[in-house]
């Protein structure tokens, strides 16, 4: 059983811009890339510094505590397989921005024909970002 769970309101994140929300206790960093809304885990998958305050360089998000370099789009870091950012499925449901949430709580990103996938399966996938 999946719930979504109110996270912002449409239209509120400008573009390059971003916001950080608290659901379930997880911090999660929401982007607006290219009119496109992006959810991570604030917090980066090699030490779990948060990168809520990361640079925001188009697509590519680098960790403000030690420089790695991430597709907010793919979750992929770059040049290197290994580290990958938790994503987490985000929609637009009438004037709201929602996360879905399973029955355990867990946020979880769906791979759809319209959004990025969710693991970086290719040299191909990671060339989606130029970083």
């Amino acid at each position: 059983m999946t719930r979504q769970v109110e996270v912002g309101i449409a239209g509120e994140i400008a573009g390059g811009q971003r916001k950080l929300v608290f659901v379930e206790g997880r911090s999660v960093v929401l982007f607006n890339v290219e009119g496109t809304i992006h959810a991570i885990d604030a917090a980066c998958p090699h030490n779990g510094a948060s990168l809520a305050s990361g640079r925001l360089d188009g697509c590519v998000l680098s960790c403000p505590a030690h420089g790695l370099r991430f597709d907010v789009r793919t979750g992929c870091m770059a040049g290197a397989a290994g580290l990958n950012l938790v994503r987490y499925a985000v929609a637009t449901v009438g004037s709201k921005l929602v996360v879905t949430l399973d029955e355990q709580g867990a946020m979880r990103a769906e791979a759809t024909e319209d959004s990025a996938v969710q693991h970086c399966a290719s040299n191909q996938e990671k060339q989606k970002c130029k970083v």
